[in-house]
């Protein structure tokens, strides 16, 4: 169950940032704060961290940026579902009695799927912000899913039960968000 909730953490907040995680994985192994096995220990290495040391600032500077900050979410339509495929795979790749090929696919399909839907959620919603706002709230907003996405990343490895409460409060957000954008429309199509 533990690997499980760590893996829904971790790919949840790939859809937030897809390089947060996968750097937290590969330090955390490195310390072994957590264990993965091959092919996923390589996120471990020298080279590996520097690299996604080197594609988290770019991510983080790209996303900050308005105008910049949609074409980075249209290139990531495609980078967070499969970095949340590899960083749920990989925390339930320790994961025994259970056939290992059944165990892969579902951990890639629930990892893709779960960063997917957080990505699509934060692409849909950053063109709202860059509207109301002229812009300016885009670094805010960019902040605040980097703090959100680091959070979850750590709490998933290190307290995985506390991801349950992250994935309501999505939901529950979500829910209201589309229950006060509907109430809205209705308003505003009855005023015109």
């Amino acid at each position: 169950m533990e690997a499980l909730l760590t893996g829904l953490g971790l790919s949840g907040s790939a859809g937030l940032n897809a390089y947060l995680p996968l750097l937290v994985i590969g330090i955390c192994h490195r310390l072994e704060l957590m264990q993965v096995r091959e092919p996923y220990d390589t996120l471990s290495s020298t080279p590996v961290l520097i690299v996604l040391a080197v594609l988290l600032l770019l991510e983080m500077t790209a996303d900050k940026i308005p105008g910049v900050d949609h074409a980075n979410d249209l290139l990531n339509t495609v980078v967070r579902p499969v970095a949340g495929a590899i960083l749920f795979t990989s925390s339930t790749s320790a994961v025994g009695g259970t056939d290992p090929t059944l165990l892969t696919v579902s951990s890639l399909l629930a990892g893709s799927l779960s960063a997917g839907a957080i990505h699509a959620l934060k692409a849909s919603a950053r063109p709202a912000v860059s509207v109301t706002t002229a812009g300016f709230g885009n670094a805010f907003v960019s902040v605040i899913e980097d703090i959100i996405a680091l959070l979850v990343s750590m709490f998933a490895i290190l307290l995985p039960f506390v991801v349950i409460f992250f994935a309501m409060s999505v939901v529950s957000l979500t829910g209201w968000l589309v229950w006060d954008i509907r109430r809205t429309q209705r308003y505003f199509g009855r005023a015109t």
